[in-house]
């Protein structure tokens, strides 16, 4: 659906919804963006990202979180890894923190590099309230894993998210999903909002440096402790391995299946196709009538989108 111009009132009170996003591949530099521009405008950060929701997993996830300082953020650390979290409980939970913070008089910022998550809420996907099915439960699960991902695959050939594959309960609710036939059970519709979508961009190169000083960073201040203590509280390896990237080598190379080296290569390698996957989506995204303003993530990216949105407003008589 085509997305409404967005404007801010030069001053006085909002007086419409509002929703500023940053998005951007990993190590794009978009929290510190958004932390810059939730400080100039009054706003509160809204986290995009699928794997930030879990408490105790930081440096794997790329938290960041002294890099908010007194900025209020939303939908980072809200459930345990052992618990399951879905697109329509973040769309859920989006629309509550989006009209909390607009209630409060603050401007809400959508700030991650999650694509589904991003194009949920700025298409406003209708999603199904799915109730568990016991009798599709029954007759599912006698099957293989194999059967289990091609039944899903059938019913679902344009899956967002591949590493649902690799869990039998994952998979099994996924099926049950996709076949829910009842479509007066949707969640309803967000609310009205008018919206400015910036993108943070690099060189490819350049981003390439970027992830990879990043990740021997976070691996300097102990990613590894972090995922022996999320072993350590439970979490299985296939768990791991279902949380992807740094938590799945990380997770081979404490069971002894790849040593140190081949770990840093192979999960650097990981996350280079990771910014390549989330360029992809970004463009699709803008295919499907979302228009995105981008940004030299090297020329002042905060400052530049200030001035882009005083520039903007300033062509309208308020």
């Amino acid at each position: 659906m085509p997305l409404k111009p967005f404007l801010i009132p030069q001053g006085g009170p909002i007086s419409s919804s509002i929703l500023l996003v940053i998005l951007g591949p990993t190590a794009s530099g978009k929290t510190r963006v958004g932390v810059q521009i939730a400080r100039a405008l009054g706003g509160e950060i809204i986290s995009a990202d699928s794997r930030q929701v879990y408490r105790g997993m930081d440096l794997g996830t790329g938290k960041d979180l002294k890099e908010y300082g007194d900025i209020p953020y939303h939908l980072i650390d809200i459930i345990d890894p052992a618990q399951e979290f879905s697109l329509f409980e973040f769309q859920q939970r989006f629309r509550e923190v989006f009209q909390d913070i607009l209630e409060r008089g603050r401007i809400p910022i959508l700030v991650g590099g999650t694509g589904l998550y991003l194009d949920a809420v700025l298409r406003q996907y209708r999603l199904a309230k799915v109730p568990t099915d016991e009798v599709l439960r029954q007759k599912l699960a006698p099957l293989p894993l194999s059967e289990l991902v091609k039944r899903l695959q059938k019913v679902n050939p344009r899956l967002h998210n591949t590493t649902d594959l690799l869990d039998r309960e994952r998979v099994i609710r996924a099926i049950e999903i996709s076949e829910f036939k009842n479509e007066s059970d949707f969640s309803g519709f967000l609310p009205e909002f008018q919206a400015a979508v910036f993108g943070i961009r690099w060189p490819r190169e350049v981003l390439r440096r970027r992830i990879t000083e990043r990740l021997r960073e976070r691996l300097r201040q102990g990613m590894i402790g972090e995922v022996k203590k999320i072993i350590k509280s439970g979490i299985s390896f296939n768990k791991l391995d279902f949380f992807g990237l740094e938590y799945r080598y990380v997770g081979m190379y404490l069971k002894g299946e790849i040593n140190k080296n081949d770990m840093f290569q192979k999960l650097k390698a990981a996350i280079h196709q990771l910014a390549k996957r989330q360029e992809t989506w970004f463009r699709r995204m803008e295919r499907q009538g979302v228009r995105i303003q981008w940004v030299d993530g090297d020329r002042y990216p905060a400052e530049t989108i200030l001035g882009m949105l005083k520039n903007e407003r300033s062509r309208v008589d308020f």
